[in-house]
């Protein structure tokens, strides 16, 4: 039976992260993305079930106390976190299930899935970084200062990660973000779940 391969991927604010995995989503097969729960407010353009799943403090608390958290995090003002049944269903359709959580999210999921694979995405200057979070147009002056501070302090744990891609030419970040996907899914035991049947038939 084939069993889907988990991927963290994180990066500051501002970094591209969410754009990356937009696209490859778009060009990959296979690929399932958990929709993680978070109490922010719903920015324009945005889907309830589709970007997140928006809660109230109430709600993301009682999930918390019921332990359907796979991982959360507290992050500025909001509570993201990552149910633990939608994560585990895509693994055992055979999804490749992709959560886009910060390097405090990434720590947790290890704990739990030790096998998972994890990438960090990198700006390629902090001057590049802050002009993307202001051209954005989400935020306030002092919000996007708050969010630089913090990129530092979370670019500081790139080395707790299996990969390091830095978001610079979009396409060819996500040429490299591609490539670790395909290996992957080319590995010895992954490979021999898939062609099982041909590999029989090749040593009959």
């Amino acid at each position: 039976m084939k069993i889907g391969k988990l991927y963290i991927i994180s990066a500051p604010s501002g970094a591209g992260k969410t754009s990356l995995v937009r696209q490859l989503r778009a060009d990959l097969s296979g690929l399932g993305v958990s929709v993680s729960y978070t109490t922010r407010a719903m920015r324009k353009g945005e889907v309830h079930g589709h970007d997140y799943n928006f809660v109230s403090y109430d709600e993301f608390h009682a999930m918390l106390s019921q332990g359907a958290f796979l991982e959360y995090a507290q992050v500025f003002d909001n509570f993201y976190g990552t149910a633990c049944v939608s994560v585990e269903e895509k693994l055992q359709q055979g999804l490749d299930v992709i959560l886009e959580i910060d390097w405090q999210g990434a720590q947790q999921v290890k704990r739990w899935h030790p096998a998972c694979i994890s990438v960090f995405i990198l700006p390629p200057s902090l001057v590049v970084l802050e002009q993307r979070l202001t051209a954005r147009g989400q935020d306030e002056a002092q919000v996007i200062a708050r969010r630089m501070q913090d990129a530092v302090a979370e670019i500081s744990h790139y080395k707790e990660f299996d990969y390091v891609i830095v978001n610079d030419v979009f396409d060819e970040a996500l040429m490299q973000l591609k490539a670790i996907i395909i290996s992957q899914r080319l590995v010895l035991i992954r490979q021999e779940a898939v062609l099982q049947f041909l590999l029989k038939s090749l040593q009959a």
